[in-house]
């Protein structure tokens, strides 16, 4: 069976994912208590259900320890376990209980003896559900929903189910600095040290990936010497990450506004690393 376990940070988007993965075909339950994981694959495996969707979060904290050896187990008995950790900047998460005017999860937990009156402020509980979630959040691909909309986050969920048979997916995403370092980075390259198009007026409204622009970069012999010297690094490294086991690789490449050169980046180096490996390419600040 192909599980895919969906978690995280209330108000990052689980919902959103979950919806977009039954469109896909996969039966899904939602808020499911992590003892009752097992149980619940050997039931829809006894049914004949080829694809299982399962979300759970900090509301069910006191199983959470047990989930790192309950997806061991499952991968042992020949399930294709797959898990996603959708999460966001505090600000962000703030913002959106905010608009929509509901209250965090982990606000009507009352610790023993607590006063109903003292109950945690929003701050406090997106601080204390991100120490919960601390043991379970290196378990599977990490996305960084800060900056995205809800269509992008859709688009980022359909390559997932896509790309979830891959071995390792190394997955190339460009940023802006001044919108914060993304969560689900796990290599970071700042390349704000490169000439600027921003400040050609011809250049400004246009991005990475549009020709005026890879023209000018192209140009440049201090781009083609950085582009050698991440493409050397990645190259030297990435067995390493393969034999860590790993189903994604995400390798962050930011400049100021994440529209040009950090863009840029991103399609030379999926290019150049395409012909060899499964490559996805993410750009968060491009429609």
């Amino acid at each position: 069976m192909r599980i895919i376990l969906i978690t995280g940070i209330s108000g990052s988007g689980k919902s959103v994912a979950l919806r977009v993965l039954e469109d896909a075909g996969y039966f899904c339950v939602d808020n499911l208590p992590p003892t009752l994981l097992r149980e619940l694959v050997a039931t829809r495996v006894n049914e004949g259900i080829q694809m299982l969707a399962v979300a759970t979060d900090a509301r069910s904290a006191d199983s959470l320890a047990r989930l790192p050896s309950d997806i061991q187990q499952l991968k042992t008995q020949g399930h294709d376990v797959k898990v996603i950790f959708l999460t966001a900047q505090t600000e962000a998460l703030i913002a959106r209980f905010s608009e929509t005017r509901r209250s965090h999860p982990l606000s009507h937990r009352l610790r023993p003896g607590q006063n109903p009156s003292d109950r945690l402020t929003l701050t406090e509980c997106i601080i204390n559900e991100r120490e919960l979630l601390v043991e379970i959040e290196g378990l599977g691909h990490i996305i960084d929903t800060s900056d995205l909309s809800t269509n992008k986050l859709r688009s980022w969920i359909k390559g997932f189910v896509d790309t979830d048979h891959a071995p390792l997916t190394l997955l190339f995403e460009s940023f802006a600095f001044k919108h914060g370092v993304p969560l689900d980075a796990d290599l970071v390259f700042d390349v704000r040290m490169l000439p600027n198009p921003h400040y050609d007026p011809l250049l400004r409204p246009l991005n990475g990936r549009d020709q005026p622009v890879i023209d000018f970069l192209d140009e440049l012999p201090l781009v083609a010497e950085l582009l050698h010297d991440i493409e050397g690094f990645i190259t030297k490294w990435l067995p390493s990450f393969k034999q860590d086991n790993r189903s994604y690789l995400t390798v962050a490449i930011g400049c100021t506004g994440g529209q040009h050169r950090s863009v840029y980046m991103v399609e030379h180096l999926a290019q150049h690393f395409e012909a060899a490996e499964h490559v996805v390419r993410r750009h968060r600040q491009l429609s």
